[in-house]
């Protein structure tokens, strides 16, 4: 049985070399997606985080419950609601602007929680000595606070970044042509859809490499602002 055993049936590389450029046809709207997506929940969280810290808890318990539903509630649902639950009620989005939207309010939860607790993470130390030189709270979070959260924060965040390029795939059920939903066309068309789930791993596999890569560089970068 081992002896019959074709390597073709698990991975064909003349499939994959024929259909390659389709695929990466949809990179572009995966690309996108993902860094609309990154930016967007950047500042989102970044604010989020800051209003889930404030002293008053009429501005904290928004912040407290935003993060709270978002990380409750599964990213499918969510571009459900806004793809076609939206329109029941006279709001229409297009494909690529319900995933960007979706996907950037649903990890901005998370964003929110890691800058959080890197801000927090920083020595109380620093507060003191900037109020001491007169510093407005803008001129502290600009100038001391955020470099050195930046640094404790970069870890958590490369892993969402993560999650947020693998999690545009979902893309797909809202009817975004990016690289899983093309795969899965010629997977319907040949039938060979181990070969193709397996490209499709090797190509988010290796997009993860590079913002690794860029991750270790950024570390390097903000390794001056450790106190």
């Amino acid at each position: 049985m081992v002896e019959n055993f074709k390597w073709e049936y698990v991975f064909n590389v003349e499939l994959v070399i024929d259909s390659l450029p389709f695929i990466l046809e949809g990179a572009s709207y995966t690309l996108l997606i993902t860094a609309a997506s990154m930016l967007f929940g950047l500042i989102l969280g970044l604010f989020i985080a800051l209003f889930r810290m404030n002293k008053h808890w009429v501005i904290s318990l928004p912040a407290r419950i935003y993060i709270s539903f978002m990380r409750g509630t599964p990213l499918l649902v969510l571009l459900f609601i806004l793809f076609f639950g939206l329109p029941l009620v006279g709001i229409e989005l297009e494909a690529i602007p319900a995933a960007i939207l979706g996907i950037s309010i649903h990890f901005a939860a998370y964003i929110a929680e890691v800058i959080r607790s890197a801000i927090s993470s920083v020595p109380k130390g620093q507060w003191e000595a900037a109020e001491t030189l007169r510093m407005s709270y803008a001129q502290t979070m600009r100038r001391i606070i955020l470099p050195q959260a930046t640094r404790i924060a970069l870890p958590p965040l490369a892993s969402i970044f993560m999650d947020i390029i693998k999690g545009s795939s979902l893309a797909m059920v809202i009817t975004v042509p990016e690289m899983f939903y093309r795969a899965k066309v010629v997977a319907g068309q040949t039938y060979e859809s181990l070969t193709m789930y397996i490209l499709i791993a090797l190509i988010y596999w290796g997009i993860c490499t590079v913002i690794t890569v860029f991750q270790d560089y950024l570390e390097k970068r903000y390794n001056r602002y450790l106190v």
